[in-house]
Formats: structure tokens, sequence, C-alpha cells
């Protein structure tokens, strides 16, 4: 299983906070986000795997845990 979780604005976008999903048949990041639960996910998002930036080319394994997150904009 893999442990994707939502964080600020996506929570509400995306409809979870925390969601447990099977491991993808080609176990990638990009693969995993191809499932239609993430349709609404904007392209700038940042993307973590267990806790380190990461490209939709990240291989994933069995209990990772993957962050979706808004990018971050200052003043």
């Amino acid at each position: 299983m893999i442990l994707v979780k939502a964080f600020a604005r996506y929570r509400d976008l995306l409809g979870f906070q925390e969601l447990a999903l099977p491991l993808p048949l080609v176990p990638t990041l990009g693969d995993l986000l191809m499932d239609s639960r993430f349709e609404g996910l904007p392209k700038d998002a940042l993307l973590a795997v267990n806790q380190s930036f990461a490209e939709r080319t990240a291989p994933l394994a069995d209990g990772d845990e993957v962050a979706l997150m808004p990018p971050v904009s200052g003043g």
C-alpha cells in the first residue's frame, strides 16, 4: 500500500487528507497519479516520496508515503 497525504488547499480539491492505495502496476509516482482521484491535481504541485521532494518518474515501493503540496509563494 501507498499512503497519499494531501496538504493545504489540495485537501479540499481532492477530497481527502490521507488515502491508502495499492501499489500501481508500474510503481512510479507518475503512474500512481494517473488514478482518477488525482484528476484535479495541478501540474505545478510539489510532490514528495518519504519526505523528500520527487519527480513523477520516482519509483515507489510498498509502504511509501506520498505527499501532495501546493507550490509555495512568498512576498
